[in-house]
């Protein structure tokens, strides 16, 4: 991992967007700063497309999704996405705002796995000593999550358990600073990204990726880490590198909220415009 400020200048010239973590990336002891909502609020500003993506639940990404300076928020590893109604969008009834829902698995398998997760979440529960549900888990509808460092804390052996557990059920797990996650489906943090960019932009993200950066904190980030040219760990990354077989290209000196605002100043000092 090199130093943010060793990113080249002429790299930053056309990034047109950035994908962001949430969970300490964007916050800072469970809550957004002033500084990283204000750079996010810069970056759209600019021009910039912002989308975050995290593993937390779309039931809890609804109230930001309404009023962060983003495109849209996606939510639960990739499988659903949060959008303010553009574009002649047609409100949810049951969010009470206005946001559309979109999904990448179809209704009937979206039922289907839920039941299955709840059979494998009980399994955890039984199972794994000290395993307690992710407190969000009530906002959850395409995966489960156990918490192993929010409210509970679980020593890396349970955490390898649980991930064993649920890999063992045919579930995809990751881990990511604060949960472990598992669902079942082909999604993930880049299925995500690839899927929003076309729902969004009708654009493919793989042909132009070199022009958009991934900043995260965690294991759970990796897969965007190795697909992005592009891709910044907020310092607390550091407390994974040991974790890390795929490392972000670029770390930045600061912490959580500090270190997406450090990022973002980074990209502003010497980006095109789009």
């Amino acid at each position: 991992m090199q130093p943010l400020a060793d990113w080249p200048t002429e790299q930053r010239h056309d990034i047109v967007g950035v994908f962001t973590d949430i969970d300490d990336t964007l916050t800072t002891d469970g809550a957004i700063t002033p500084d990283a909502l204000r750079a996010l609020a810069d970056l759209k500003a600019a021009g910039l497309h912002v989308i975050p993506i995290t593993g937390r639940p779309v039931g809890w990404s609804e109230p930001f999704a309404r009023v962060w300076p983003v495109d849209a928020i996606v939510a639960e590893n990739g499988s659903v996405a949060l959008i303010l109604n553009e574009n002649g969008r047609k409100p949810i009834p049951d969010l009470h705002s206005s946001l559309s829902k979109l999904y990448q698995q179809d209704a009937t398998t979206r039922a289907a796995n839920y039941a299955r997760m709840q059979h494998v979440a009980q399994r955890v529960l039984r199972e794994i000593p000290g395993a307690m549900l992710a407190q969000d888990s009530a906002g959850r509808e395409t995966d489960i999550a156990i918490d192993h460092s929010e409210f509970a804390q679980l020593p890396p052996e349970r955490i390898a358990q649980v991930v064993a557990l649920m890999q063992r059920e045919g579930m995809t797990a990751t881990v990511s600073s604060i949960h472990i996650n598992g669902w079942f489906g082909g999604h993930n943090k880049l299925a995500g990204a690839r899927w929003i960019v076309r729902e969004l932009l009708d654009r493919d993200l793989d042909a132009e990726i070199g022009r958009w950066v991934y900043v995260g904190d965690s294991t759970n980030d990796q897969i965007m880490f190795e697909h992005f040219p592009h891709s910044v760990g907020v310092a607390n990354i550091r407390r994974f590198e040991a974790e890390l077989a795929h490392p972000p290209r670029y770390v930045a000196q600061g912490e959580r909220g500090a270190g997406f605002a450090e990022l973002a100043r980074t990209i502003l000092e010497h980006a095109g415009s789009t």
